[in-house]
């Protein structure tokens, strides 16, 4: 008896999560419906404009699709060249000391740090360097928030790629070193090939949690509502909108903010279901 009722209590908890999951999802396209009814769904989708005229409203996502995109890819290239030598050090080089364990807890350490903190120290002192160097005349922009970005999903994408680094047989890189290999040419024609699509997972994860990052995107991007030019250029995220205009829009508007933040979970949920998918695969070769 106790068994069945243990079962049961497990069985409806597990059954919370998609009860949620779906709650969210009817209610975000319930709410949002009336946006893609007035504008159209592809239309909004590709539309700049972004109006809150009285009798004169227009509202595209575009515009902040393409700053989200532009952020998340931008922080991505910046992130790479410093994630890949920590996973490397990490889960390879010093695999196992006392070094790799510290950089380890400190790599952890900057994961666990509040978006705002972020936030606050690009705004007062990446902000200002940006316009002391001439890069943009304003200082925020899409570089700012990229790199700022960069830094916060190196944690996530360092130690990720340092797990599937370490899970390499060790049978695999001692025969390479028994055929006079060295340790460059392990990691180049041995790590790399075995844990590589285990690394790439890690970066796709490490994109879906770039791409709805919030605070320290809004406090840094510039919140203009129009197309970056380039990567200086002020613009707006996905999620950055919703923050800013949220608390005072109301009927199309307020469906227009949530028909972004719909378009902004499919996205997060597709790049998510890839990077599960291939971390799967990884394991499983």
């Amino acid at each position: 008896m106790n068994d069945k009722l243990y079962k049961v209590l497990l069985f409806v908890a597990a059954l919370v999560m998609p009860l949620v999951c779906g709650g969210v999802v009817y209610a975000l396209v319930t709410d949002a419906y009336e946006a893609f009814e007035h504008f159209g769904f592809f239309k909004f989708l590709t539309s700049k404009e972004w109006s809150y005229t009285e009798g004169a409203e227009q509202y595209g996502a575009l515009p902040f699709i393409t700053g989200t995109l532009m952020t998340t890819l931008l922080a991505l290239v910046f992130c790479i060249p410093f994630s890949l030598p920590v996973a490397l050090f990490v889960g390879e080089y010093f695999k196992g000391t006392k070094v790799a364990s510290v950089l380890s807890t400190v790599t952890d350490l900057l994961a666990g740090i509040p978006s705002i903190i972020y936030g606050l120290w690009g705004f007062y002192t990446l902000r200002p360097l940006i316009m002391a160097l001439n890069i943009s005349p304003q200082g925020s922009g899409v570089l700012t928030a990229s790199l700022v970005l960069a830094i916060m999903i190196v944690p996530y994408a360092a130690s990720l790629s340092a797990e599937f680094i370490k899970m390499v047989p060790n049978d695999l890189k001692e025969g390479a070193y028994s055929l006079g290999a060295t340790r460059a040419e392990v990691i180049r024609k041995i790590v790399f090939p075995v844990a590589g699509s285990g690394i790439f997972s890690s970066y796709i994860l490490a994109i879906g949690r770039a791409l709805g990052e919030t605070m320290t995107v809004t406090m840094l991007i510039g919140n203009t509502n129009n197309i970056p030019d380039s990567i200086t250029s002020t613009g707006n995220s996905m999620a950055s909108i919703i923050a800013n205009q949220f608390g005072e829009a109301s009927d199309l508007r307020f469906s227009s903010l949530i028909a972004i933040g719909l378009v902004l979970f499919l996205i997060t949920a597709v790049i998510n279901m890839i990077g599960k998918m291939m971390i799967k695969r990884a394991r499983i070769s």
